[in-house]
């Protein structure tokens, strides 16, 4: 069984009922129009939502955005360190990083210190689409032990900032990769996984491609909360994910 974490209130592993995430596709900053589209996705049965933060307009939005909704807001952030902490002090309720990308190890200690001040998780997601070229030399591409190489390595690095608040997602846009990559991450870690595949396409081969690697992963009791991604209204996401659970 693996350790669990709260988004908010809402558990996370540790036993506890497989989540069901979803992401808004408006403008962070546009605060109406992400609360509005958060609040279809509550209804719809989404009960952790994220939103992008590419930028301090976005960042600042966060605040007003977690006013004025009643389910868990995690924040996506990429290269900028800085942008986490805002998010953080804004008063989100879980951050989504690839430690590797965003600078130093200075600044990946403020980030898990901040987190921990205010007892945030942070969720490691590794992509298939932005593994490290030394990793990808070393396997000769994207494999389930480089995904897991990958997770490890962003794993020790929090950990020695004595930083365990963990999720770990490991998503490949081949589902086989993608189920061995989670498959193998499960034997080797007691962390609560996030699933997905990444780049699903449109919503036919998006569900079913969906359907097969996380409904695949969740039979062989693999997976503590998910998303189904589709280039399509989030809406339908949920819908997705409730029919594969």
């Amino acid at each position: 069984m693996t350790r669990q974490i709260f988004v908010g209130g809402v558990p996370i592993g540790g036993g506890a009922p497989v989540t069901i995430q979803s992401m808004t596709n408006t403008r962070t900053d546009d605060v109406a129009a992400t609360v509005a589209q958060i609040r279809r996705l509550a209804a719809a049965g989404c009960q952790i939502v994220r939103v992008a933060v590419p930028d301090l307009a976005a960042a600042k939005a966060v605040g007003a955005i977690k006013e004025q909704i009643d389910i868990p807001l995690v924040v996506d952030i990429h290269f900028d360190y800085k942008l986490a902490l805002e998010c953080v002090a804004a008063g989100c309720d879980k951050v989504r990083i690839n430690p590797g990308n965003i600078g130093g190890e200075d600044r990946v200690r403020q980030v898990a210190d901040a987190c921990r001040q205010k007892g945030i998780p942070i969720r490691i997601g590794v992509n298939g689409g932005s593994l490290e070229k030394p990793i990808l030399a070393k396997y000769g591409g994207v494999t389930p032990e480089a995904l897991v190489e990958s997770a490890f390595g962003h794993i020790r690095l929090l950990e020695k900032f004595d930083f365990t608040d963990i999720c770990v997602s490991l998503k490949s846009s081949s589902v086989p990769v993608t189920m061995a990559a989670y498959r193998l991450m499960s034997e080797k870690s007691d962390y609560p996984l996030h699933l997905g595949v990444t780049e699903t396409g449109t919503p036919r081969m998006g569900i079913l491609k969906s359907a097969v690697g996380i409904g695949g992963l969740l039979g062989l009791g693999i997976g503590d909360t998910l998303r189904v991604s589709l280039s399509a209204d989030p809406v339908v996401e949920v819908y997705a994910a409730r029919d594969i659970l």
